[in-house]
């Protein structure tokens, strides 16, 4: 067997252990989400709720997906490839010390400036929802400081090629919020039950810490979490962290426009694009983060071009096949998507406007998706700037685009001003693809020629939409009021005849 498929072959086993652990974690999010969206609708505790619980996804984004596992990983992976264990579970204790001591400063400034916080996050929000969005940042804050440590776990377990426990620990955390909202969400009123929810996040997050660390413990029995800022290794690690926090930072600032923007639109907008966010990150994290996390340890154990660029190039692949289906699902059957959280106060005109969403969102999945492999190939390069360079272009064509997506263009075409929640994802999609060709085109110097070939694309976009077409007819059969089985019935079929066309067809 050739060099390039073992690694092929390696690269998609890690990233299958990864995708069970996300999808294993998404499942049961999609659980919490549901639950949340029977007690909570679209009414405005609703956005209040969402709003602030963009702050511990923030820092876990930033810490868990970003910076650490983009600065930290490459460094620690690469001592254990060469044998050096001890210089290893040294870097390792000093980035524990040194994480837990800007976390708490973090979380303590948070607490105490979150008015000045939502002023930046949601400033449409006025009066009540206001009052409440302040109160439940500052109960998040210390959840987010769990979620941070937590991601020092994750890259310890990756480096030690341990994947899915790390990706699975969410599973913890979401059933601990449904057992909250289970237990009193019958019994109290809407606020109170925002005001628990989010006392139930914070004990979820300490779990999905805890559970990490017997697991730390076994494959790292030396480690100990001491202040040390003497080893070059921790110094690289330390000046490679602050660009990649920016990027991710940046990254996340996309969301966060959307958010900012939505603030503004009618009632229940927040809520609606939270919805739809939560669909639309499943594949995003199923396929793009599964391939790319999976690969990043393994891109920094071996650096030469040609094995990057095979690396790359397989894991590109992976990721269309599996993206390109599930971004025409957005376009074609999202109310089939989001009809999943209909019940008690989420209505039928709620679903169709998180299709809506859905199809906005569509239009930079791939892209999205594609972008995130070659940033973790920057990364294994321990080139941390260019990613960065890239990300600041992509958000500021975002928040351009954004404002007259949003605000401009339902006005100019006098649909209704709720079409600005579609414009918003619409618009962060197209900045998408320009993020992606510029990342494309800026590795080419350095490792040769990467990408997909467009003919193999063009080829799933056809039996995708094939596919697409004929779950259409299917969905017709089921009335709308069915949701769930609708759901159930129309989407493994559509999963199924994906796959077997594909098979038949073999595009190359």
């Amino acid at each position: 067997m050739s060099d390039s498929k073992s690694a092929a072959r390696g690269g998609g086993r890690a990233a299958s252990l990864v995708a069970i652990g996300i999808l294993a974690s998404r499942l049961t999010g999609l659980v919490r989400s549901q639950v949340f969206a029977h007690f909570f609708g679209s009414l405005p505790e609703a956005d209040a709720v969402t709003a602030a619980f963009r702050i511990p996804n923030l820092l876990q984004n930033l810490f868990g997906e970003g910076a650490m596992s983009a600065s930290f990983i490459p460094v620690y992976a690469g001592l254990l490839a060469k044998g050096d264990e001890k210089e290893a579970d040294r870097v390792a204790g000093a980035i524990a010390a040194l994480l837990a001591l800007v976390v708490a400063v973090v979380v303590l400034i948070g607490v105490l400036a979150t008015p000045v916080l939502i002023d930046l996050i949601a400033p449409g929000f006025q009066g009540e929802r206001r009052v409440l969005c302040i109160q439940l940042v500052r109960i998040f804050f210390p959840g987010a400081g769990f979620l941070a440590m937590s991601a020092w776990c994750l890259g310890v377990l990756n480096s030690h090629q341990k994947f899915l426990l790390s990706y699975a620990s969410p599973v913890l955390y979401n059933a601990v919020i449904v057992a909250t909202l289970a237990a009193f969400g019958g019994r109290v009123g809407v606020s109170h039950l925002a005001v628990l929810f989010a006392w139930g996040s914070v004990a979820a997050s300490l779990a999905q810490f805890v559970v990490q660390i017997p697991t730390v413990i076994r494959v790292a029995p030396a480690l100990r979490v001491r202040l040390d800022t003497k080893s070059a290794d921790v110094r690289v690690v330390v000046h490679n962290f602050g660009p990649t926090f920016i990027a991710r930072g940046v990254v996340q600032l996309s969301a966060y426009i959307d958010q900012f923007l939505a603030t503004w639109l009618p009632f229940g907008a927040v809520a609606l694009l939270g919805y739809a966010q939560i669909l639309y990150t499943l594949p995003v994290s199923l396929f793009g983060m599964a391939v790319s996390a999976a690969e990043l340890p393994a891109m920094s154990r071996d650096t030469a071009a040609e094995v990057l660029r095979e690396r790359l190039n397989a894991g590109l692949r992976r990721i269309a096949f599996l993206v390109i289906p599930s971004a025409m699902a957005f376009f074609v059957l999202g109310d089939v998507l989001g009809g999943i959280f209909k019940s008690g106060r989420f209505t039928e005109a709620d679903t169709v406007w998180v299709w809506r969403i859905l199809a906005g969102s569509g239009i930079g999945l791939l892209a999205s998706t594609l972008g995130r492999l070659y940033s973790s190939t920057y990364y294994a390069l321990k080139d941390t700037r260019t990613p960065l360079r890239f990300a600041i272009v992509r958000v500021t064509l975002t928040t351009i685009l954004g404002v007259i997506f949003a605000f401009a263009l339902p006005r100019w075409l006098g649909v209704d001003t709720r079409w600005g929640m579609a414009g918003l994802t619409a618009s962060a999609g197209l900045a998408g693809w320009v993020e992606f060709y510029l990342l494309r085109r800026g590795i080419t110097p350095r490792i040769g020629q990467t990408g997909v070939r467009g003919r193999y694309v063009a080829a799933l976009w056809a039996i995708a939409a094939l596919c697409a077409a004929a779950a259409y007819g299917l969905k017709l059969v089921f009335p709308p009021g069915h949701a769930f089985i609708r759901a159930a019935a129309i989407l493994p079929v559509y999963g199924a005849l994906y796959l077997a066309l594909t098979k038949v067809a073999n595009p190359k």
